[in-house]
């Protein structure tokens, strides 16, 4: 069980405080949501996943990114735990970069609606060439600080 606030009721979870075994697909994963601790304060939380993984759909071959998941919380928000279960399940997912940073950032936003979320995936390169990719539902909230996402674009030997 998890808990928001002192006065929160209890939350059941899918994964927190239990074994849970990587889903074989993002499809299968199940993220959990939980109520928002400060629903009456706008803040924002980040999330980075600097050794994301999933496969070429052409070769096989594995990607590798670093994910940058930026969103504003409104009524709740997603248990990290399920989280890192979800974005482990593209391990042996093939899709395109697009594909991947783009259906998480949707995923996200359409299951927690939230007030705002973003997505950068910078993906390492393959062929010689970095692919960084960017969603997001909207223009950022302007009473929210919205830092830069930190990742350097890459430089290679520079």
């Amino acid at each position: 069980m998890a808990y928001g606030r002192s006065n929160a009721k209890p939350m059941e979870t899918t994964h927190l405080g239990k074994v849970s075994a990587l889903p074989a697909s993002p499809e299968a994963a199940k993220l959990d949501y939980v109520p928002n601790p400060r629903p009456e304060s706008r803040y924002l939380v980040r999330f980075a996943a600097p050794e994301f993984t999933s496969l070429c759909p052409v070769t096989g071959q594995p990607d590798f990114a670093h994910l940058v998941i930026d969103y504003v919380p409104a009524a709740r928000i997603v248990e990290s735990k399920s989280l890192k279960l979800f974005l482990g399940s593209f391990r042996n997912h093939a899709a395109f970069h697009e594909d991947c940073t783009v259906g998480i950032g949707e995923r996200l936003f359409r299951e927690m609606a939230p007030h705002w979320l973003r997505i950068g995936g910078y993906w390492y390169p393959r062929g010689g060439i970095p692919i960084d990719v960017f969603w997001q539902s909207g223009a950022p909230p302007a009473d929210v600080w919205v830092p830069d996402q930190g990742v350097a674009p890459y430089r290679g030997r520079g």
